[in-house]
């Protein structure tokens, strides 16, 4: 059975957080809040820890996970940024956004397209995540807490509390903030050229519809 640890959303008590950061550090596998749905993660140099993420998600090789940071210096280290990725990036950051990138060298194979060698970068607008992610020293894998064809195990779940049960028995620990599911993903833009490509529409559409004029950019 997973520990639960309640945090405050807003400000969590930095104590918790260093709960989170010590059983990443040890190799362990939790479900946490973001700014957009709850996620499964794990620290990115944990390869145990990548292969249960992708055993529960029932991923394949193809599918990609998301590395997630808590500055743009942070994902500068994974991610290859062009000029049009910078200056989209550090406006809609922290936010509710996945770019998928050119991968550096500081990637390990597993977390990268293995035909593209790209990888997906988040920097989420959630205290909890980023507190914990800086608390670890060094990003973390991360990807949608959903369980395919299961019951209540989407975040879209009219029951709170039955879809976190879901992992009860896949995760180590679930960190609870006690707030409504979210039932929107992030958006998600390939910034791996000179124009940004929509690959999902989520969450934040209006503020990227805002930068995007500002830079004087299009999606296609």
């Amino acid at each position: 059975m997973a520990e639960r640890i309640h945090l405050h959303p807003v400000a969590p008590k930095p104590k918790q957080i260093f709960v989170l950061a010590d059983h990443l550090a040890e190799g362990s596998v939790l479900m946490i809040p973001t700014d957009s749905q709850y996620a499964l993660v794990c620290d990115y140099q944990n390869k145990k820890g990548m292969d249960r993420i992708r055993a529960i998600r029932r991923m394949d090789k193809n599918d990609h996970l998301t590395v997630m940071c808590h500055s743009l210096e942070h994902a500068s280290v994974f991610a290859v940024l062009n000029d049009t990725a910078f200056k989209l990036i550090r406006r809609l950051i922290p936010g509710p956004y996945t770019f998928i990138l050119p991968a550096t060298r500081e990637v390990p194979r597993l977390l990268m397209h293995p035909k593209k060698r790209t990888v997906g970068i988040r920097v989420p607008d959630d205290a909890v995540c980023r507190k914990m992610t800086e608390a670890l020293g060094r990003p973390v894998l991360a990807i949608t807490a959903k369980l395919p064809d299961v019951e209540f195990g989407s975040p879209d779940s009219p029951d709170r509390e039955m879809y976190l049960s879901r992992f009860d028995r896949l995760v180590d620990l679930i960190a609870d903030t006690e707030q409504p599911l979210q039932a929107m993903e992030t958006t998600m833009l390939d910034l791996t050229g000179d124009t940004p490509v929509l690959m999902r529409e989520g969450l934040g559409m209006e503020k990227l519809t805002e930068i995007l004029a500002l830079e004087g950019l299009e999606l296609t």
